[in-house]
């Protein structure tokens, strides 16, 4: 399965490709057949599944964990002082998943700068966009952040949606991270360094909300 946006990075350099090839120009046809395969390899996305505990946050990207520690202030003012984040590269699957169920109740994009999305600065500094949700275990927030070459951030959502654990809520093209901050009673699963799969592997054991 492949992601829908990825279909015109296929077909079209592996058309002209071919076009080339037919021409005579095997000097151009070769290399963009050979952009459109890579195409076809990086926005692939694959069937997955959380099957854990509903307490379980999944993690929202593939890739290696980079950071698990204390977020930002602004983050910590919404609650949220407990972050973890992924560093994607070129060749993970880059369609994000939702961590847990929940309603969007905040977003906010800021079109920023391209640093490298594993140094630290990327998650204050890069492209980025800020999505808050509400759900049976409080609220969490991740941020999709644009990579040194990345393009576009996909986010296919708009306030008051709600999605599942596991569902898709975007993509991010090319190199890139995804920050998760969670509630200080959420405990992390997952340590610096750690591989982990969108959709499918553990990355926190959140708490259920109590009512006062």
């Amino acid at each position: 399965m492949i992601a829908p946006e990825g279909w015109i990075f296929v077909w079209l350099p592996s058309t002209v490709g071919a076009g080339a090839l037919v021409v005579g120009w095997p000097w151009l046809g070769w290399p963009l057949i050979a952009v459109g395969v890579f195409s076809l390899f990086f926005f692939r996305n694959p069937d997955r599944h959380c099957n854990h505990p509903p307490e379980i946050a999944c993690s929202p990207a593939d890739g290696r964990v980079v950071v698990v520690g204390h977020a930002p202030a602004d983050l910590v003012e919404r609650g949220l002082p407990t972050q973890i984040s992924v560093f994607m590269s070129v060749f993970n699957v880059h369609v994000n998943r939702a961590p847990a169920d929940g309603t969007l109740v905040e977003y906010l994009y800021n079109p920023g700068r391209k640093i490298s999305a594993f140094k630290d600065k990327a998650s204050m500094e890069n492209e980025q966009n800020l999505s808050v949700w509400e759900g049976p275990y409080g609220r969490i927030a991740f941020k999709q952040i644009a990579g040194l070459i990345a393009r576009r951030i996909v986010f296919d959502h708009a306030l008051g949606d709600s999605v599942a654990r596991g569902d898709r809520v975007g993509l991010i093209r090319y190199g890139s991270r995804l920050d998760v901050f969670l509630p200080a009673t959420a405990e992390a699963l997952v340590a610096v360094g750690d591989r982990v799969r969108a959709g499918s592997s553990p990355l926190a054991r959140l708490r259920p909300v109590v009512e006062p």
